[in-house]
């Protein structure tokens, strides 16, 4: 289906080359000010031909707002905004029309639909994602100015160049227990403080000079050879309130999951410790609690990635999601035809050799969109609970204690020993 969400619902449209791409968001809140400038900025660092690393169409990628929007400021009602699609060239698909091209969707498209846009992926393109990146940037910018939710994301690889003391090196042939955590200080600092602005310092969208100038020469090299390359992305999500997911199928990390993973060329999540903490002992692994400051919980550690039980528990969210190497090659490629006669696909079109670092800012627009629905669900809840008479009958084993205020902070050494 074409919408995502269930209070905060996104629905997009528009393929490839069609005249126009974009999206119908539900569920804005009234009374935000918001304008043209706050979502084009994201779709701007999403446009294509930013840079000899990205697919040279040179779309400018402007927003046109149409409706739900008064005098700078939301109304509460649907919010309808497109993007036109001002640099297509059909013709340059016309092999395709004998050949559903190697991993790409043309051929599950057409036994699913029995008719294929005739040009170009149509929905299975990534020029779909405008419409998502629209979207997000409006549920961002409620996040931040309602809860101060910060959204981070970054390319931690390509290929096999990965950001230094990024997820742990890979599986040694150690049987040992003493890893101490899943992340290494220098990275945990980088989840901490990265901005947006530090990110787009890099062609790649890789905030480690040394590391983006390899990617860079990486993607270089796929390029010079009409070959594609692979990579992942970490986002890492801040100040996301406690109690945020609907257990037990719709957990926060699941729906974050189904987001990640509903965006073009993905094909692996994981969040927190991922597949790592399935090496790792409960002793180690386990997050111990602390006290704040301000007398909230939180956790020593966060091998849980801000995640428990499928619920939100107030700590840093970070997650990794892996693209796999773009369909679209000009290397010509030993396959078949429709209708089943073998011979060689050489694509032509214009084609992001890496598609990581246009990625960026489509998995923090569907990081905040999940947050925003999750938000509002909650909210909902709580409203409706808060108009009933108070419940003081219940046994101290059922609520949670009244907070102490201000408390000294435990570190990681008070659990050590």
């Amino acid at each position: 289906m074409s919408t995502f969400g269930t209070l905060f619902r996104v629905t997009t449209f528009g393929e490839s080359h069609c005249a126009s791409v974009g999206a119908i968001i539900d569920g804005v809140p009234p009374g935000l000010q918001l304008s043209a400038s706050d979502i084009q900025v994201q779709l701007s660092r999403r446009r294509p031909g930013q840079s000899n690393l990205t697919t040279p169409r040179d779309e400018k990628d402007l927003v046109h707002l149409q409706s739900g929007i008064e005098h700078g400021v939301t109304l509460g009602t649907p919010i309808a905004l497109l993007v036109k699609n001002e640099d297509q060239r059909p013709k340059d698909y016309s092999e395709t029309d004998l050949y559903p091209r190697p991993s790409h969707a043309d051929y599950t498209y057409l036994a699913k639909y029995g008719v294929k846009a005739s040009s170009g992926g149509g929905r299975s393109s990534a020029r779909e994602t405008v419409g998502r990146v629209a979207a997000g940037a409006i549920a961002e910018k409620y996040l931040r100015e309602a809860y101060g939710v910060e959204v981070v994301a970054f390319v931690s690889s390509v290929g096999k160049i990965h950001i230094p003391s990024a997820l742990a090196s890979p599986t040694s042939s150690s049987d040992e227990d003493d890893i101490e955590d899943v992340l290494t200080p220098e990275f945990r600092k980088l989840l901490a403080t990265i901005t947006r602005e530090e990110v787009d310092k890099y062609p790649t969208r890789c905030p480690h000079a040394e590391t983006s100038e390899r990617m860079t020469k990486r993607i270089i090299r796929a390029k010079e050879a009409m070959d594609s390359i692979g990579g992942t992305v970490t986002c890492i999500l801040r100040n996301v309130p406690a109690g945020l997911g609907e257990p037990v199928f719709d957990k926060l990390e699941a729906k974050l999951g189904q987001a990640m993973l509903s965006i073009p060329a993905t094909k692996a999540f994981e969040i927190g410790s991922g597949f790592r903490g399935t090496e790792v002992p409960g002793s180690k692994h386990n997050d111990a609690f602390v006290a704040r400051p301000d007398g909230r919980l939180g956790t020593v550690t966060n091998w849980s990635g801000g995640v428990q039980g499928g619920i939100s528990n107030g700590e840093d969210i970070y997650f990794r999601v892996g693209f796999k190497s773009p369909a679209t090659i000009s290397q010509a490629q030993a396959t078949a035809q429709y209708d089943g006669t073998a011979g060689h696909l050489a694509a032509r079109g214009r084609h992001d050799p890496c598609v990581v670092p246009r990625a960026v800012p489509i998995v923090e627009a569907m990081a905040s969109i999940v947050i925003m629905d999750a938000l509002l669900a909650q909210n909902a809840r709580k409203t409706a609970a808060s108009l009933l008479p108070p419940v003081t009958t219940l046994p101290p084993t059922m609520v949670l204690p009244p907070a102490h205020g201000p408390v000294r902070t435990c570190t990681k050494s008070d659990y050590e020993n």
